[in-house]
C-alpha cells in the first residue's frame, strides 16, 4: 500500500515507512523529499522534517521559496512549545495591553503548577479584553475567541518568519486558503489585513501546540492530521486543545480548516499598530 493511501487511513507510521522506502529507491526525486518533509512535520519530527526540506531545495530550485517559508515555520514550533510551557513570552503584535499580559502570565503560572492563580489571571484577562463583532464565512458573530482557554481573543500566527500572538482587535480581515497539501494540517496559509489597512501573508498553526504529546500519550493519529479536536485539562481549571484549532463565536464553532474568511467590524488603526516585541521586554 502506498503512503498516500496509508495517510488517508490515518496510519502515519506505516506511511512513513512506505515513503522512506520510495526515497531510498529514488533519492534524487525532489517531490518525494517534499512529501517526506510534510509527513514528518505532521508527525512533529521537526529536525528530520527540516533536513528533508533542505534536501528538496538543493535538488530543485523551484522549491526554494517554499523551503524558506516552512524552514521558518519549523523553527517557530520549538518556540511555541516553550511559550505554552510558560518558559518564554511570545512576541505580541501591536502595543501590548494589560489583559494580554495576564494571559501570558497565566501560562507561566500553569507551568509552575499554580493552576488556581493562572485561572484567576485568565478570568481577569477575559473580563478586560475587548469584544468585537464581525463575520466568519459570511456568518455574523457578536464575539469570537479561540476555543482553547489559553488563547481566547488571540490568534497565533507566523508573520515574516516570526511567531506572534495577535489580538483580534489588531486584525481587520483574514482570508484562509482551502487545504490543498498535507502540510496544511500543520500550518494554514492566510492573508491578513491589519486594522491600520496594511496587508501581509503568513501562516496560522492549524493544530494546538500539545498535539504531539497527546498522541504520544495514546491518542490516535487523527489529531496529528488535524481531522478532529479533543480537549484535555491543564490542572482542574483550564481546558486546552489537541488537534485542529477551533474558533468559537456566540453562534457556533468553526474548525480552522473550514474557515475561509473572517472580517472584524470596527477595528480601525490603533496606536502602536504593527509588529511587536516580546511582551516581557516591552518598555
Amino acid at each position: 500500500m502506498d503512503a498516500q493511501q496509508l495517510i488517508a487511513e490515518g496510519k502515519l507510521d506505516a506511511a512513513l515507512a512506505a515513503l522512506q522506502d520510495q526515497v531510498r529507491k529514488d533519492a534524487s526525486n525532489a517531490k518525494y523529499r517534499i512529501f517526506l518533509f510534510q509527513l514528518l512535520a505532521v508527525m512533529g519530527q521537526w529536525n528530520r522534517a527540516l533536513t528533508q526540506l533542505n534536501v528538496a531545495a538543493e535538488l530543485d530550485a523551484a522549491a526554494l521559496p517554499m523551503a524558506q517559508t516552512y524552514r521558518e515555520a519549523i523553527q517557530c514550533e520549538a518556540l511555541r512549545g516553550e511559550i505554552f510551557a510558560g518558559k518564554r513570552a511570545p512576541l505580541v503584535f501591536g502595543e501590548p495591553q494589560s489583559w494580554l499580559a495576564l494571559l501570558i502570565e497565566a501560562l507561566r503560572l500553569d507551568g509552575e503548577g499554580h493552576h488556581q492563580r493562572a485561572a484567576e489571571a485568565r478570568a481577569r484577562a477575559f473580563e478586560d479584553a475587548p469584544a468585537g463583532g464581525g463575520t466568519i464565512n459570511g456568518e455574523p458573530f457578536a464575539w469570537m475567541a479561540d476555543a482553547d482557554q489559553r488563547l481566547g481573543p488571540v490568534l497565533e500566527a507566523i508573520v515574516n518568519g516570526r511567531y506572534f500572538w495577535i489580538p483580534f482587535q489588531r486584525i481587520s480581515r483574514i482570508e484562509c486558503d482551502a487545504p490543498a497539501d498535507l502540510r496544511d494540517a500543520v500550518w494554514t496559509p492566510a492573508r491578513f489585513t491589519w486594522a491600520n489597512g496594511a496587508t501581509t501573508v503568513g501562516l496560522i498553526p492549524t493544530r494546538y501546540p500539545d498535539t504531539r504529546a497527546g498522541v504520544d500519550a495514546g491518542v490516535d493519529d487523527s489529531l496529528l492530521l488535524a481531522r478532529r479536536t479533543e480537549w484535555a485539562e491543564q490542572g482542574p481549571l483550564c481546558g486546552y486543545g489537541l488537534g485542529q484549532r477551533l474558533l468559537a463565536t456566540d453562534a457556533a464553532e468553526y474548525a480552522l480548516m473550514d474557515v475561509r474568511t473572517i472580517a472584524f467590524e470596527g477595528n480601525g488603526a490603533a496606536e502602536g499598530e504593527g509588529e511587536g516585541q516580546a511582551a516581557g521586554e516591552h518598555g
